[in-house]
């Protein structure tokens, strides 16, 4: 495959309109639009309807990450308001651990009003569950473009996940240009979010209802779920002139194994919700290919270019998953965690996914890349008839039911 380093991200601009980005969303979430694009081919449907669209045995990924609570405002003596966002967990690393902490935690965070902020230490006092806390924050060092952050905190009956659910603020997205609302505690979630650690929801996801589970159930359409926690640089813009140059940000995954069972002995069609879910079943495939050369491996970690670095190869699908499952049974593990910064571009060649359900996404971001990947460069034509069909875009927009070409 030809590198993609030369691609120049201003083939992949847009113009989309403010007034085409919705503040809200609609009332039934099950009632947006939805695109369906399948051998060159466009049609519009009702989300609702989805099921129609989707073959009888084909087996969808969900990823069920739940968004935190992750911005926490502080208040210096001067009255100078400096926000902390959590972006993700730096000791303890591990998510579950990191949100039972009682004591202290230290999270890789971005800072608002930072000029404010030099050096000392930030405290508030807050009621968390009937208890009175004082939360103190602590500015350790910078962390490449963010930085490290100190939590600690006065009573050992509250835990870290208390305090974001109960003084945290749920984000939501920048190009919104408002704040959160109470509404969004609920619209911003998935219905079936379980594991928390995103601070951006998997968008594609918002659509589904138990109406919709429902008809796919009916159609004996499968189910699986994985979880990628979303990291805030989905919300990055690339600003280089050329995609060899952006540095894609890391996201931490795990995948059961039942899961990868399910995908070994699967015959039919794989449909991944969201573009998390794409990037996560793909890593799979170059975690197969990293077992294969290093077995003993421990630690997995896909980086961004590793899809064009390894050459052709005749390295199967069957063969990657077998290798995980191997791995899996040898260390009596239930499931496999590991990070991934895979950049899906023009000229990828897709192991897992058939097809994918997502939303529109930013003009010049990696995640219109990823479309142009799967629609071999056909991106235009979807999103010129989605603009030209009055189709509501990015996180609280209208759906699209893409098949690769």
């Amino acid at each position: 495959m030809d590198t993609p380093f030369d691609i120049c991200i201003d083939d992949y601009d847009y113009s989309l309109p403010e007034e085409r980005i919705p503040k809200y969303p609609l009332n039934e979430r099950d009632t947006s639009r939805l695109l369906v694009y399948e051998n060159g081919l466009i049609s519009e449907s009702v989300f609702n309807r989805l099921p129609d669209y989707i073959p009888s045995g084909t087996l969808l990924f969900f990823n069920n990450t739940k968004v935190i609570h992750a911005r926490l405002h502080f208040f210096k003596d001067t009255g100078a308001k400096i926000e902390i966002f959590c972006l993700e967990p730096f000791s303890p690393s591990e998510y579950e651990s990191v949100f039972q902490q009682t004591e202290k935690c230290t999270w890789v965070c971005l800072v608002g009003n930072l000029k404010k902020w030099k050096e000392g230490k930030l405290s508030q006092a807050l009621s968390v569950n009937g208890k009175e806390i004082a939360l103190v924050a602590e500015l350790k060092e910078k962390h490449e473009d963010s930085f490290l952050i100190e939590f600690s905190w006065n009573n050992p009956s509250v835990t870290f996940a208390d305090i974001l659910e109960n003084a945290g603020e749920l984000p939501i997205p920048p190009y919104l240009n408002r704040k959160t609302e109470k509404t969004d505690l609920n619209t911003y979630q998935t219905v079936y979010s379980k594991i928390k650690g995103s601070v951006a929801a998997p968008t594609a996801g918002l659509h589904f209802t138990e109406h919709v589970f429902r008809e796919l159930d009916k159609k004996n359409v499968l189910r699986e779920e994985l979880t990628l926690h979303v990291g805030a640089g989905t919300f990055r813009p690339v600003k280089t002139k050329t995609i060899g140059e952006h540095a894609m940000h890391t996201e931490l995954f795990t995948v059961k194994k039942e899961s990868v069972e399910k995908l070994l002995s699967h015959s039919g069609n794989v449909i991944a919700v969201g573009t998390t879910s794409v990037r996560t079943l793909e890593s799979l495939y170059y975690i197969g290919m990293l077992l294969e050369t290093n077995p003993d491996t421990t630690v997995f970690s896909v980086e961004q270019w590793i899809p064009y670095l390894s050459g052709e190869t005749l390295f199967s699908r069957k063969k990657a998953l077998e290798n995980i499952l191997s791995y899996l049974n040898k260390n009596n593990k239930s499931r496999l965690t590991a990070s991934t910064r895979i950049m899906i571009v023009p000229g990828y060649d897709f192991k897992i996914v058939d097809g994918m359900i997502t939303n529109f996404h930013q003009p010049k971001s990696t995640l219109l890349l990823l479309v142009s990947a799967f629609l071999k460069g056909n991106w235009k034509k979807v999103y010129e008839y989605a603009l030209a069909h009055d189709f509501r875009f990015l996180s609280y927009g209208d759906s699209s039911l893409l098949w690769k070409e």
